[in-house]
């Protein structure tokens, strides 16, 4: 019992030493303290980004006052992760004076100012995009009897042609179809490379010296783990992470995105989507939510089928729910797939040709990211039954118009009410490219030896823009870096 007591009276005492202990914690220190805080340095025309050339000089020189001369130091630091020695790029002086060796990439770098007076630091950091005479202007490629031909348009709009050609000292392959522009939107990172794609390959390029990349995946067919034997590319499109996508050999193919984009394997071809299959060469990418999803047609059965992208493509087949079927059956089309455009993520046209040559436009919608659904919208006779072609050109806009191309003129088309306005600019020769820019203000259309800039913005009518002559053959595709 008396050994309880004296645990109590224990606690009661640590307790109330806790006590006494918060009561001087919480104390107002009254105390009038003067701290006499050195002058910080005033920099002036330090830019927050500055461009440097490659193989020209950069220099760096801020306006450096409240530090004595005698007493400022100035280290400048360029972070470069591909450097051996990093040490390598680190400089000293009141100003950064160096010939720019490094790639086309941005940098970022830190300038130190040190007062030897006290031994402050401070620090100022900025960023370097190192460029070369292509990193901005549009390429084009074209073709002519000779085969592929590709064009530099400079900032300038001058052109300089067969540019692929004059740098690697070769031609480029036959039957061109697409030039892509690579680069994962999504991370930021150094873009991955031009693809020029042909009928039976094609080939990558730095994106800063147009160079063939020597290193693999130089050609599209290094681009597979396992190539076919042959290759005959039905069409492929660039996915936003950088990656190619499409229809080669009548099977469906996409870019591996399940390592680093930086990774030499990026982007690689593994296995086609599993399925019995053979499909038409037009398809729709769709996106909804960051989910993409493919919309595509399988000529033999003459149906439209789902394939998703989970990492890599899956094919899903009529896999979906057929809304509205009584308008047209998606899994029973009964005619070929001739061209196919989608608007703004949603409403979907395709151009079918029946048994008796007749050209119809089906409306619909899907929903591939689940709810799988598919939705038909119309089916109807298409006001201008001469103008749809296996090769006719033909772009779809967000604002809910089709620009299509007649022989040497180019008609607006709204498919909600069929109606056709003919764009003003005069095109002397056969529309063969039709190609929006990011905005979609500007028409870009293509032909023999000439790009034509429409004006389409609200309120406009096609009008001439700009015209830029000199390309070699008639323009196929066209992409740009601005």
């Amino acid at each position: 019992m008396n050994q309880e007591r004296s645990l109590d009276k224990m606690k009661k005492l640590i307790m109330s030493i806790v006590v006494l202990a918060l009561l001087a914690a919480c104390y107002k220190d009254k105390g009038n303290y003067v701290i006499d805080m050195p002058e910080s340095p005033m920099i002036q025309n330090l830019d927050t980004l500055y461009e440097a050339m490659t193989g020209d000089s950069l220099i760096v020189q801020p306006k450096i006052t409240g530090i004595a001369a005698e007493n400022l130091e100035c280290e400048w630091r360029i972070d470069v992760p591909e450097a051996l020695v990093p040490e390598s790029n680190h400089y000293k002086g009141n100003a950064l004076r160096i010939v720019f060796g490094l790639e086309a990439k941005r940098y970022t770098a830190r300038i130190t100012i040190t007062n030897k007076a006290n031994g402050m630091k401070y620090f100022y950091p900025f960023k370097i995009q190192g460029v070369t005479e292509f990193s901005r202007g549009t390429l084009v490629l074209s073709a002519d009897q000779a085969g592929g031909k590709l064009s530099f348009i400079k900032p300038d709009n001058s052109v300089q042609p067969n540019i692929y050609e004059v740098i690697n000292g070769q031609p480029l392959p036959v039957d061109p179809l697409h030039l892509h522009y690579v680069k994962n939107q999504f991370t930021g990172n150094t873009p991955l490379g031009y693809w020029i794609i042909s009928k039976q390959g094609g080939v990558r390029l730095n994106v800063n010296t147009l160079k063939k990349e020597s290193l693999k995946p130089g050609t599209l067919f290094d681009n597979f783990f396992l190539a076919p034997p042959t290759i005959n590319v039905g069409s492929l499109l660039a996915h936003p992470q950088g990656v190619l996508l499409g229809v080669i050999n009548d099977k469906f193919y996409g870019g591996a995105t399940t390592t680093w984009d930086q990774s030499a394997t990026y982007g690689m071809f593994g296995t086609y989507a599993d399925g019995e299959y053979d499909l038409a060469s037009k398809f729709v990418l769709s996106a909804a939510n960051n989910n993409y999803t493919v919309v595509a047609f399988e000529k033999n059965k003459k149906q439209f089928v789902r394939i998703n992208l989970y990492g890599s493509p899956m094919y899903f087949g009529t896999q979906y729910s057929a809304i509205d079927a009584d308008i047209f059956n998606p899994v029973n089309v009964g005619m070929d797939l001739l061209q196919m455009v989608q608007i703004n993520n949603a409403d979907t046209y395709a151009y079918v040709k029946s048994a008796d040559g007749k050209i119809y436009e089906l409306m619909f919608n899907v929903n591939f990211a689940g709810p799988f659904n598919f939705t038909s919208g119309h089916k109807r006779l298409f006001v201008r039954q001469e103008w749809i072609t296996a090769d006719t050109k033909m772009v779809a806009s967000r604002s809910g118009y089709i620009y299509i191309a007649a022989q040497n003129q180019v008609f607006r088309y709204n498919p909600l009410s069929e109606q056709l306005q003919l764009l003003r600019a005069t095109i002397k020769g056969d529309v063969t490219m039709l190609k929006l820019e990011d905005d979609e203000n500007t028409l870009i259309v293509g032909s023999a030896g000439t790009l034509y800039y429409l004006d389409i913005q609200v309120g406009k009518s096609g009008e001439l823009v700009k015209k830029i002559d000199g390309i070699p053959g008639s323009p196929v595709d066209v992409t740009w870096r601005k």
